[in-house]
């Protein structure tokens, strides 16, 4: 038992009270050094604890729907040989993300009364829900008495607070709505695809459920604008190519994206209104001394919006390093909370998919984000002839609340211009 060791949760960043969403081991299972013990979910990413040594679990301290912190004990283990931990290894469960399609199928939305008679959550006692789901109500302002569970015992789970919130979303808003300024659409039809041929369910993943939340919300509360320009990358690009060789013998991918981060840094310190957060009571504006810039990465499980820190200290090719370490973590699941953190202005790049221009939604508290569409040979005028020049589409949403049409046409043609004289960059 002296020898026995106690598991606690790593350094999970600022995050608090992180609640515990998947246990993968029982007392008696045999784990090596970083198998995925459990699985904690703050509201921007999942993250697995790993087994600090090879061991065999003695007992668990944790269980699903508990809230832990940076430090608490979640199992005990007794040590054992590296290679006795190979000779039987655990049995980890398939992950939440990784269901049999049939498996699970999503809460039917159930429509709320508009004048319900149940009693409010505090002190009635009727609504039964773990203290997560009951934050997580909190965080979309429910009221859970006014949801029907759908678990054991009608118990409510997260799903049925999604499906809460959708119904009530498609709900025609009449004139008590919002002191009669709620919309009036009328709802959502509910139908039996069914009945026109097969059809087959498949679970929305954590991150595409989170995510989605926090997209519609910034999407009905952040009145946005977006503005189109195009950027002559010819230069750029030739450049470019000429360094990719050596960065490729340095195992490095040396693509657009760098550049596209380097000269929006330069667009942000020109227009500092850019790099700043709006504040809760919408009086004053948090403008940011420090120049933190999110990639929006396309995971198997949905988009994820990695933060690459400090862009403006760091070079070209130490820049496309670490997009390279962050995109690959990404893809593999393993996210920690420090990359999703402390974003100041994010960036959607779907250059290597096609398309043109488009409308990125703002990743609030950021106040804008640049969309980045497909390159392509144009004939440009040069004020003699035409001539065939690589132009590249930029869209530029932002939040009109702090910015404004022109501020955003300044800040546009501004990066275009950084972008087609790359000597701007060291300026």
């Amino acid at each position: 038992m002296a020898n026995d060791i106690e598991v606690t949760v790593p350094d999970i960043g600022d995050f608090k009270n992180i609640p515990v969403i998947e246990v993968f081991v029982k007392p008696g299972d045999t784990v090596k050094a970083e198998d995925s013990l459990m699985t904690l979910e703050s509201d921007k990413a999942t993250m697995d604890v790993p087994s600090p040594a090879s061991g065999v679990v003695k007992s668990i301290l944790v269980k699903t729907g508990d809230k832990v912190s940076k430090g608490t004990p979640v199992l005990t283990m007794e040590p054992v040989d590296q290679a006795a931990a190979e000779v039987v290894p655990v049995a980890k469960p398939v992950s939440a993300q990784v269901m049999p399609v049939a498996a699970v199928a999503p809460a039917p939305v159930k429509p709320s009364p508009s004048a319900p008679d149940i009693a409010p959550v505090a002190g009635s006692g009727r609504s039964h829900a773990s203290p997560s789901i009951r934050q997580f109500a909190r965080e979309l302002g429910v009221d859970l008495s006014r949801v029907s569970g759908s678990g054991p015992k009608n118990r409510i789970l997260r799903e049925d607070v999604q499906s809460f919130v959708k119904g009530e979303l498609a709900r025609p808003r009449g004139e008590a709505a919002s002191g009669g300024s709620g919309f009036s659409v009328p709802p959502m039809p509910q139908i039996d695809f069914a009945k026109f041929g097969a059809i087959e369910i498949k679970p929305l993943s954590r991150i595409r459920k989170l995510s989605g939340g926090f997209l519609h919300r910034n999407w009905v509360s952040i009145p946005h604008v977006t503005q189109h320009d195009e950027a002559d990358i010819t230069e750029l690009e030739a450049f470019r190519k000429s360094q990719s060789e050596e960065a490729k013998k340095k195992g490095i991918k040396f693509t657009m994206l760098g550049f596209l981060m380097k000269a929006s840094v330069v667009a942000l310190k020109q227009f500092p209104e850019f790099n700043s957060s709006l504040s809760a009571d919408g009086e004053s504006l948090m403008l940011k001394n420090y120049f933190h810039i999110g990639v929006a990465v396309d995971t198997p499980n949905g988009l994820v919006v990695p933060v690459l820190r400090d862009i403006d200290k760091k070079g070209l090719l130490e820049i496309a390093q670490d997009l390279g370490a962050v995109s690959e973590r990404m893809r593999v699941g393993k996210i920690a909370p420090a990359d999703v953190q402390g974003g100041c202005f994010s960036i959607s790049s779907l250059g290597g998919l096609g398309g043109t221009m488009f409308t990125p939604i703002i990743n609030a508290p950021e106040v804008a984000i640049l969309g980045v569409g497909k390159a392509s040979m144009k004939p440009v005028w040069d004020g003699n002839v035409f001539q065939p020049r690589l132009m590249l589409p930029l869209s530029l949403s932002y939040d009109h609340r702090v910015i404004d049409g022109a501020q955003g046409a300044r800040f546009v043609s501004f990066l275009s211009q950084t972008l087609a004289d790359i000597r701007r960059l060291v300026l």
